[in-house]
């Protein structure tokens, strides 16, 4: 008896070559539906499913392969004689291989003006049953849900007569990873339509491997960059790459933390990150006076940097960025003047992302892997929560206003204990991650260097003491901007008014481990 390979696939790449080889190999092949057509029309002969089960298509296709004829000869096991012996009295044959691919789900919601009706029809139900089945049973079937893999069960078939054990288990876990990730894309499609607040019960999160990588934050760490199945607005995965090298695990951790930052401004931007840690930033009229203001603020830590603009770069600000080393510029758009200075540095990686400057949608959340879980939060999109308290004698001027908010963007993206320092529009001197609140303080003053005076300073959580004012007092600060809440309040606001520094309490704190 021939033996029988099922083959349904919604994506008919490859697929008519695939069945002419297994023809070749003494195969009968079952169909349904569009892949009965296309092969037939290639000349392919063909049986229906519907000629095995004796019962016809029906709900507008919805119920094709639900028959026990068909599932019976996928999952019966050919080393079990109770099965066998079943099988021949109910007159079923045994599948051999089963290659279905799934409805375009994903495609399908990915168009901007999908209604739940199209999302819905485009579930597939019996695709996944039958791989499941095929799996399950691995021993005794070749499953293929990637067209990729058809030349290798071709091969080990024309070779062997048969697919080796190895392969086989490999296709079924291939199968179950595609239904685990297509069930959860269905899922949060789903959730998010529902409208509920909060975070869900179970977290399935799926993932596609955009690229491999040389390696991670070190020599020695294999790594891989995975993204969202559906196109998030703004984010680097959607950037388009037109010169330079291959982007590394720290290009990305570090470039996805320039965009955070720089979805903060509505003005023009200029946003180095170092490390995950802004170096520089600056708003003004124009890009390039924004890109000198990020330069001038730290011209050391800015070298081997990553620079996000929100604005198109120009010839004037390109030939400033080629002076020094930077790993990547990521923008908007860019001149054609531009580009051509840019990308005469082969190693420069230059990122064009029209979407920049998108929200962040509303499903997104942040998390952060740990060993044996995960936690996950929502993403912080606040900046201040009501009005800024004004908790000294002196009121801060219009000016000093405008740059204390400045400053706290900045801030809420420094990784604690985090201090940035900040003079017209244009940050000065950034302390991160120190493991006390003084250290930062200090290290952000002496970066800031003779231009701190008269400069403002804000803080991603509250003082502890009044150490931090005594050390702003010192360089000449005049006003400073902080979450408040500490026990210890009243010794800073008492400090700030010995010295005639203007501060004020935001009332949100903006931690960043």
């Amino acid at each position: 008896m021939a033996k029988k390979a099922f083959i349904s696939v919604f994506d008919k790449t490859g697929v008519v070559e695939f069945a002419k080889k297994l023809v070749e190999l003494g195969f009968d092949i079952l169909s349904t539906g569009g892949t009965q057509r296309t092969l037939t029309e290639a000349g392919v002969q063909v049986t229906n499913v519907s000629d095995i089960t004796g019962f016809p298509e029906c709900l507008d296709g919805r119920v094709k392969t639900l028959h026990p004829k068909i599932h019976a000869g996928i999952l019966a096991m050919r080393g079990n004689p109770e099965h066998m012996k079943q099988l021949s009295e109910l007159g079923v044959d045994t599948i051999d291989v089963v290659a279905v691919n799934l409805y375009p789900f994903k495609q399908t919601v990915s168009k901007p003006d999908v209604t739940l009706e199209d999302a819905i029809e485009n579930i597939d139900i019996g695709g996944p049953t039958m791989l499941r089945a095929a799996a399950k049973n691995w021993q005794d079937v070749a499953v293929v849900v990637d067209a990729a893999d058809y030349d290798t069960v071709v091969t080990e078939l024309q070779k062997d007569g048969e697919v080796s054990k190895n392969t086989k288990f490999y296709l079924a876990a291939k199968v179950f990873e595609n239904t685990a990730a297509y069930d959860a894309l269905i899922a949060n499609y789903l959730r998010a339509k529902t409208g509920q607040q909060g975070l869900p019960e179970k977290l399935t999160i799926t993932l596609e491997k955009q690229q491999g990588m040389r390696y991670g934050e070190n020599p020695h760490q294999d790594a891989a960059f995975y993204r969202e199945p559906l196109s998030v607005p703004g984010s680097l995965a959607n950037a388009e790459q037109l010169n330079g090298k291959e982007l590394s695990f720290n290009n990305i951790n570090d470039a996805a933390g320039a965009l955070d930052t720089l979805r903060e401004f509505d003005d023009t931007t200029v946003v180095a990150v170092k490390h995950a840690n802004p170096c520089g930033v600056g708003s003004a009229q124009t890009v390039h006076e924004a890109y000198m203001k990020a330069y001038e603020s730290d011209p050391v830590s800015i070298f081997g940097g990553i620079v996000a603009v929100n604005a198109e770069v120009d010839e004037k600000t390109a030939e400033e960025m080629s002076r020094i080393f930077l790993e990547i510029v990521i923008a908007p758009s860019y001149t054609k003047e531009a580009l051509e200075i840019l990308c005469q540095k082969k190693n420069l990686r230059v990122l064009r992302l029209p979407d920049i400057s998108a929200p962040l949608p509303e499903s997104a959340f942040d998390a952060k892997k740990v060993l044996g879980g995960m936690l996950v939060q929502d993403v912080n999109r606040k900046l201040l929560d009501g009005e800024l308290k004004v908790v000294t004698k002196r009121q801060p001027t219009e000016e000093e206003l405008e740059t204390m908010e400045f400053a706290f963007k900045v801030v809420k993206h420094v990784k604690s204990n985090g201090i940035a320092i900040a003079k017209d529009l244009a940050t000065l001197g950034i302390g991160p991650g120190q493991t006390n609140r003084i250290w930062s303080t200090q290290m952000a003053i002496e970066r800031s260097g003779e231009e701190v005076k008269g400069a403002v300073l804000a803080s991603d959580a509250f003082f502890p003491f009044d150490d931090c004012v005594e050390e702003c007092a010192k360089a000449g600060i005049t006003a400073i901007i902080q979450p408040g809440g500490s026990v210890r309040d009243e010794d800073s606001i008492k400090k700030c008014d010995e010295y005639g520094i203007a501060m004020v309490f935001t009332g949100i704190r903006h931690f960043k481990h």
